[in-house]
């Protein structure tokens, strides 16, 4: 009689695992990370955002995220400054052939180039300046 009780126990069992398949294990997740970013860092800036981290009440990893999503990038120059320091960078270029030249020529005969080239930077300057604020 034992072994027939146990029988059904076994054959109840295989019924509901026949229905239904029981998952083991932890569920998994909906959304799995499983792209890596490596970021070298000094002990220093480890010590910086790990403090961070520790008053955010999160781990590192979570507030690397957290800041990287939130994070406002503000960049150093708009394409219109670029412009205008290509262009002082192209005229000092020309500042240092007319210095060399002055240098064979004489100064007398560049005068008139070096104040042209002169308004020209104290406006690039000027407009460069204005964009500051």
């Amino acid at each position: 009689m034992f072994e027939g009780g146990k029988v059904m126990k076994v054959q109840a069992i295989e019924k509901e695992t026949n229905h239904k398949k029981r998952m083991r294990g932890r569920p998994r997740k909906a959304i799995t990370r499983n792209a890596s970013l490596v970021v070298r860092l000094t002990p220093t800036e480890r010590l910086v955002i790990s403090g961070k981290a520790k008053q955010a009440g999160m781990r590192i990893t979570e507030w690397f995220r957290t800041s990287a999503k939130n994070a406002v990038i503000k960049p150093r120059f708009s394409k219109e400054d670029a412009a205008y320091l290509r262009t002082l960078s192209g005229m000092a270029n020309n500042l240092n052939q007319l210095t060399r030249l002055a240098h064979t020529n004489g100064l007398v005969s560049l005068i008139a180039d070096l104040r042209m080239l002169l308004l020209k930077v104290e406006e690039l300057m000027k407009r460069i300046g204005s964009h500051d604020s």
